[in-house]
């Protein structure tokens, strides 16, 4: 919010504009939902894999926001098929 004194946004305020989300166009994340940061140890290939594929995806204009984005994506799909239990492809490779 711009205060009346002087024309400098009060970039403390909850309610201000995202210059960088305003240029792109891109709406912000949604901060209601809590997130918290997980520590894991993942092969180095798949790793690296796992960046290639974001990077091509952000050139190739996917609506991916961030790699966590596309983690949980990739982990909310890993969860359902699991919960298909004999189904599951995931549980077969066990």
């Amino acid at each position: 919010m711009v205060s009346k004194k002087n024309s400098c946004p009060d970039f403390f305020e909850d309610h201000w504009i995202d210059p960088v989300a305003t240029a792109t166009g891109k709406r912000p994340a949604d901060t209601s939902i809590r997130k918290k940061k997980a520590g894991f140890y993942i092969n180095e290939e798949l790793l690296e894999r796992f960046t290639r594929k974001f990077h091509e995806l952000k050139l190739a204009g996917a609506a991916i926001e961030n790699k966590s984005a596309l983690v949980e994506l990739a982990l909310t799909y890993a969860l359902d098929d699991i919960d298909k239990g004999e189904k599951s492809i995931l549980l077969s490779q066990l």
